[in-house]
Formats: structure tokens, sequence, C-alpha cells
């Protein structure tokens, strides 16, 4: 069975790994065998200012999504835990939609709901929007975290004095803060790498890396393309390595907990 799922993952990975090495061409055309290599292409990327502004484009959208993806998203998942209504299953339904719905379904829908309150081609429509698609990763990884939380713990802080906002300052957020952070970095990735809705909802002036890449592509083949990639690649990776190293934290003070 490992040995399978290695060869599952080496035919969806080695792929990918192919615009590294294409990136450091020092020729003008992807082709291999590669004529040489060059950070020519690297440094066409860093001092464009085409390639630089979606750089910046994606950074200041990513963060400011994360900031409020992250903040709804750990309110909804305290909401919801413990708590028991007839309409919490439609609720739930609700946040996680954006993950079941095709996401050009979403896009669409939200071009045109944006199109007649005069959102679109604006960065507070491109946050809203990549906000709706990863506050289900918050409210999953936030909740996932509440259920092995003791509740006991907020009722001592309570009995001793604390007030709600300080015994979930004190108590409750330290406990649940790798939880947070996972869902926090789920919702950068998920905005730096979305494309979809990008295409519909911003102007050139909101145009993310991978807006600029797909234009790249659909326009004029150049190697500046690869060595966005890698860029792309490089940061995704890294998240997700903080993710896993957050995700073992986690299960290690799960296990001293019980």
């Amino acid at each position: 069975m490992r040995g399978f799922v290695g060869l599952v993952l080496a035919y969806l990975v080695l792929p990918i790994l192919v615009v590294i090495p294409l990136s450091f061409t020092a020729g003008q055309l992807l082709v291999f065998p590669i004529p040489g290599y060059s950070l020519q292409w690297y440094e066409d990327f860093f001092t464009n200012p085409l390639w630089t502004g979606a750089l910046w484009n994606s950074l200041l959208i990513g963060v400011a999504t994360t900031i409020l993806a992250t903040i709804l998203g750990t309110l909804a998942a305290l909401g919801l835990h413990g708590s028991q209504f007839r309409l919490k299953p439609v609720v739930v339904a609700l946040l996680i939609t954006p993950l079941a719905a095709p996401v050009v379904i979403v896009a669409v829908a939200t071009f045109y709901f944006f199109a007649s309150i005069n959102l679109v081609g604006t960065y507070l429509g491109v946050i809203l929007a990549h906000t709706v698609l990863a506050l289900p990763f918050v409210v999953i990884t936030v909740t996932a975290t509440l259920q092995s939380f003791d509740p006991n713990l907020t009722r001592a802080g309570a009995s001793l004095g604390g007030t709600p906002v300080h015994v979930f300052r004190t108590v409750t957020l330290p406990i649940i803060a790798p939880g947070i952070i996972s869902g926090a970095l789920f919702a950068f990735v998920t905005s730096f790498d979305e494309i979809v809705v990008a295409l519909f909802v911003a102007s050139p002036q909101q145009r993310t890396l991978p807006r600029q890449i797909f234009s790249g592509v659909s326009e004029s083949i150049s190697p500046t393309i690869m060595a966005a990639a890698v860029v792309l690649l490089v940061i995704s990776l890294g998240l997700m390595i903080v993710m896993e190293i957050l995700r073992r934290r986690g299960e290690r003070l799960a296990g001293r907990n019980r």
C-alpha cells in the first residue's frame, strides 16, 4: 500500500517539478535539454513591475483574507461548538458550501452579486470573495481543535473570577492556538493560489500572481512564468511545512493533556 501511494504521489508531483529546472534555463524557449543555466528569469521576475505588482497584490489580498477569515471562522467555530439548536446543521452546511460547490459557480455568482453593488474590480471585492472560499478551512480546523478542548477549564477560570474575555485570552486561546494558526495558513494558501474568482472579480489593478501566470501562458510563453511558478510553489510548500509542524505540535499537546 505504501508503495502504491508513493507511485500515485510521484505521478501527481513529478510533472510539477519539471518547472524548477526550466526556470533556470539560459535560453529563450521552454525546451529540453536545457541549453544552459541562468538566473536571468528570476531577475526579470523580481524587477519587472508586472510581476512584482502581481506578487504584491497576492500578498496584500492573501494577508487581508487571512485576517478576516481567521476572525470570522474562529468566532463561528466557537459559537457552534457545544451549542445545540435546530438550525445548527443548516448553518454548518452554509459555512462549508464553498468546499462542495464548484469554484466556477461560486465565481460566477460572486461576479453577478458584486456587480450589483459595485464591488467588481475592487480590492475589497476580491478580499471578500476569497474570504468566502477560505472561511470553511478555518471553521473546520478550529472545530477539530475544539473537540479535544475540556470546557471545564473555562468554568474553572470563571469560578476564579475571570471575565469571559480574560478566560478566553488566558485559557481557551492558548489551547486552540495551533488550530487557529493552521486555519489561518490554509486561508492564506487558498487566497494566494486562487485564480478562478480572480479572473471574474479582479480588474488589472488587482491582478494576482496566479492570474498573471495564467495571462502569461495565454498571451506569450516566457521562462519568467516558470520562475513565477517556482516562487508560488516555494511559498505554498513552506506554508504546508509550517502547518505540518503545527499539527504535530497539537498532537503532542493533546497527548500530554490525555
